[in-house]
């Protein structure tokens, strides 16, 4: 196999990081990952805020009422940056449709 030069295309799996139908990047963080795995099972985050307004703490609760450890305010950040989950109407943030596209599956320990 020669090697690689400048103009050569891209390799075949570096393209396989953008979801065909969505658009979404796929190449989250694990926090990320588990945290949109708990939302995609009924979980919430329920954010509390300061006097002006600003989110300054999250929660992440399973929907048996664990609360999981890996969802900090920059997780949360990232993922509402990114449109993966969402709050209506002053309520708890839930994952969205692009953000159930960008979970994995996983395999469930019980």
């Amino acid at each position: 196999m020669p090697p690689l030069t400048l103009n050569d295309p891209p390799p075949a799996r570096a393209a396989a990081r953008i979801h065909v139908q969505t658009g979404i990047h796929l190449n989250i963080s694990k926090y990320e990952q588990r945290t949109l795995h708990v939302l995609a099972r009924g979980g919430r985050i329920e954010h509390h805020k300061d006097d002006r307004g600003d989110i300054i703490a999250v929660d992440c609760i399973t929907r048996e009422g664990w609360r999981l450890a890996d969802c900090t305010l920059p997780v949360f950040r990232k993922l509402r940056k990114r449109r993966l989950i969402r709050s209506e109407e002053g309520g708890p943030y839930r994952v969205t449709r692009e953000g159930l596209a960008a979970v994995r599956a996983q395999l469930d320990n019980r």
